[in-house]
């Protein structure tokens, strides 16, 4: 086998996992591989189709030029990385395969050399492969692939990319019944489940390698323990401690969960240590290719001593001088957290270090958490979209802008995936409707007839509305971006267009690691230069709040039940047994036994602290419902505030919160209606319809370097949520965006499981004359709309002093 024969070259074992792989491909099986990173993956997967792909060649009498294997990856680093890692086999075994990469950065000319010599095997992404149905003659190009592997499965799993990838799966599929489809995953709760939407109705096989991972999960502790902590406030303050950790390894990966929390490291950073300048970069997805790219082959070769990243680095790249990992802040998720610690140790029998840096004093508890989740193999489930009508009426006018389609053969492909397998052709038939004629509401207007029937098949024979849909083709959505350019004319990067819309000429922010001061604005382009001043502004970009995962959820109440007994012995717990104490002392400490309840009066009015320990979107639904019950028996006005850890609800009134919950004020009965009137559903669906009106192509986003601003796009999805709520109500897209806040922001299942929790707990309830530690980083985060972060710890210090 030219497994053995490379293996034997590198002086490497295969392990058993990648054996078995290798016979189950050769097999002609199809399946899932789950296996800890740094193990072999990708080479347990690589060679099983090579065997087969030579065995085929072997076996023809003439080999057609084709494409053979399909390597779908979730990010473009890992795209390169796939292409080093292939193309190392490829050259030690002399195979001459063409290995080819296709993303949104690669060129034109090389898109026109794959399309004329169809390379041996592509790697690509969801959207790439989209981008190819929507090429005539796609059948004659794609039906040669034999083999597809999705890496990082679980990546794409939870996202609209994952039914993107679920629809070109269903037409490969058609193109060739034979095909065999392969996922790679290494941290996931769901693998039954995950194997069954990525294959669909085809049978496969999970091989799992029982390998133990090892990783050391350290919490970088401050120097002295504040008892009453607030969000965000110690993070940077442990800057020093981190330069420790960084000066002591070869290699470090600094996670940060937003952008502009990577720009503010990377800038403490240097502004401590100065002479890191050269060897500390910065990583993030609005960074331009160029700067990414010099990112990445600078770790590879060993010449960075850090980098500041976000998730752009999180997935599968083997950068072998990493030895080190440090997370700023929460993960919110075991298995973010171990794919981010992944990356250190990333090769067999090696343990993956990860620092942990809390952002404040309660999030210490997580280190300990972390590692019990680690031991116990508590691992999230990501959650599937399905019935998403905007990702299939984008799918629809992509196979009419090809070659077009037979509505009854590409019905019964998208009824083979998990996705729509509950479509019923009624609903099938209002798609058609929406992609020839808008709908029942639309048809007046010529822009949404997009498809023409001719002779039973639907197609598209507008130039215009072909170019602006392969423009358009994809699944991610975000607010407008706009470009960064030198005065030059050099691309920086890119910026969401709401921060830059606050700043005027003269004023400076910093990005991409440089302090710049803004010229001018040119539609969508931001004209910037380099500035020599010490203050700027940090840009935020939006999508940056995540929410605490179920399973981490779980294991920071047990922390909490355990804190006296065995986890006492964890160094968090150890050094956070004073504030535990001093919570104790003035009320009683959460735990999984019983839910705490706390009523305090200030100044502000009358506070009410629940401590289900859930995460924030979980909060923010429980904040609003039981609002809205206490405010049936008697009209209140309510503030709310919350965090990871509970909320707070305040009043000018007192509450009579013992009668509420005797009454059911936690009760499961009713849920949905009192779900739907707590909260403005309609406001909450109107924005989440901006999103599917944008990737069902309802609204036209833009051409490259001329987007359409974030205003006109809000002002016109607004006006088609409208139409519908009006005259179309059972609007497919309507339903959807209804079904999305219910399922994914307000996840009503895990707000049901939760409420069943607290009332199988014991529920106490404690009047208190302060504010207690687990009280007080509820009640600063209602402070931060009212002053400037300078503000905030001036003002936050001073209540803090009153408190003791």
């Amino acid at each position: 086998m030219l497994a053995e024969k490379w293996f034997e070259l590198k002086r490497w074992s295969p392990h058993r996992f990648q054996k078995e792989t290798w016979q189950a491909i050769i097999k002609g099986a199809s399946g899932l591989l789950n296996a800890p990173t740094g193990y072999g993956k990708t080479y347990a997967m690589w060679f099983g189709i090579l065997e087969r792909l030579l065995a085929f060649r072997q076996s023809q009498t003439k080999v057609s030029r084709g494409t053979y294997c399909l390597w779908i990856t979730p990010l473009r680093s890992l795209s390169q990385e796939m292409v080093l890692a292939l193309n190392r086999v490829n050259n030690d075994l002399d195979l001459k395969l063409d290995i080819a990469l296709r993303t949104g950065d690669t060129t034109l000319k090389e898109r026109q050399r794959q399309i004329k010599e169809s390379p041996d095997v592509l790697i690509t992404t969801p959207e790439s492969i989209h981008l190819m149905l929507a090429q005539k003659g796609y059948a004659s190009r794609l039906k040669s692939i034999q083999f597809v592997v999705v890496d990082e499965w679980h990546e794409l799993l939870g996202s609209k990319r994952g039914v993107l990838t679920e629809l070109g799966l269903s037409k490969l599929k058609d193109l060739n019944p034979q095909l065999q489809i392969w996922g790679i995953s290494a941290t996931i709760g769901n693998l039954e489940e995950a194997k069954q939407i990525l294959l669909g109705k085809q049978d496969g096989v999970i091989i799992k390698a029982n390998l133990p991972k090892k990783t050391q999960i350290t919490t970088v502790l401050p120097d002295v323990l504040e008892k009453f902590p607030w969000g965000g406030h110690l993070g940077i303050h442990l800057a020093t401690k981190v330069l420790e950790i960084v000066n002591n390894s070869d290699t470090t990966l600094i996670f940060t969960n937003t952008r502009s929390q990577a720009e503010i490291w990377y800038q403490q950073l240097l502004r401590l240590q100065p002479d890191l300048a050269g060897i500390l970069a910065l990583h993030h997805g609005s960074l331009s290719e160029e700067i990414r790219q010099w990112v990445e082959q600078a770790l590879h070769a060993g010449t960075l001593k850090a980098v500041v990243c976000t998730s752009s680095l999180d997935l599968g790249v083997d950068f072998r001088p990493v030895d080190t990992v440090v997370q700023v802040g929460s993960a919110k998720g075991i298995a973010r957290f171990l794919q981010r610690a992944g990356r250190s140790g990333h090769r067999p029998g090696a343990t993956s270090k990860i620092w942990f840096v809390p952002t404040h004093s309660l999030e210490i508890m997580e280190g300990a958490a972390l590692r019990y989740a680690e031991q116990h193999q508590l691992m999230e489930d990501r959650i599937p979209y399905i019935r998403s009508f905007d990702v299939l009426i984008q799918y629809l006018v992509t196979l009419a802008v090809s070659d077009g389609f037979r509505p009854q053969e590409v019905f019964s492909e998208i009824k083979s995936t998990h996705c729509f397998e509950s479509i019923s052709w009624e609903e099938f038939t209002q798609c058609l409707l929406m992609i020839t004629q808008g709908g029942k509401t639309l048809d007046a207007y010529d822009e949404f007839h997009k498809v023409v029937i001719e002779e039973g098949v639907y197609k598209v024979v507008s130039k215009k509305v072909a170019m602006r849909h392969r423009l358009s083709i994809g699944a991610i959505v975000s607010d407008t971006m706009m470009t960064v350019k030198y005065l030059s004319g050099k691309y920086i990067g890119s910026i969401e267009e709401w921060f830059i819309s606050r700043l005027n000429p003269g004023d400076t922010f910093w990005f991409a690691g440089k302090n710049l001061e803004l010229i001018r604005v040119k539609d969508l382009q931001a004209i910037v230069r380099m500035s020599n001043k010490k203050k700027g502004l940090v840009p935020s970009w939006m999508g940056g709040r995540l929410p605490l995962s179920t399973h981490l959820s779980f294991a920071i109440r047990h922390v909490l039940d355990q804190w006296q007994t065995s986890a006492a012995q964890e160094p968090e717990i150890f050094f956070l047994k004073p504030l535990f104490l001093e919570q104790q002392r003035r009320s009683t400490l959460p735990s999984n036994e019983y839910l705490v309840v706390e009523q305090t009066e200030t100044k502000e009015g009358h506070h009410l602290f629940f401590f289900p320990f859930e995460g924030k979107f979980i909060h923010e639904g429980m904040a609003a419902l039981i609002a809205h019950r206490l405010g049936k028996a008697k009209p209140y006005t309510f503030s709310v505030a919350l965090n990871d850890y509970g909320f707070e609800l305040l009043s000018d009134q007192e509450i009579d919160i013992k009668t509420a919950i005797a009454n059911g004020l936690f009760s499961v009965e009713n849920l949905s209606e009192d779900i739907q009137q707590s909260v403005n559903m309609t406001e909450l669906a109107r924005k989440r319809f901006r999103d599917i009106a944008g990737i069902a192509g309802l609204v036209f986003q833009g051409f490259p370097g001329k987007k359409i601003k974030t205003k006109h796009l809000q002002a016109n999805s607004g006006l088609f949520f409208k139409v519908f709520e009006e005259y179309e109500s059972d609007n497919l897209l309507l339903r959807e965006a209804y079904d999305e806040v219910f399922d994914f922001q307000l996840d009503y299942n895990r707000l049901l499981n939760a409420l069943n929790r607290i009332t199988s707990q014991k529920i106490i309830i404690n009047k208190t004359d302060r504010l207690t530690p687990f009280a007080f980083p509820i009640f600063a985060e209602s402070f931060r709309e009212r002053f400037s972060n300078e503000a905030l710890e001036d003002r936050l210090n001073k209540i803090i002093a009153q408190l003791e």
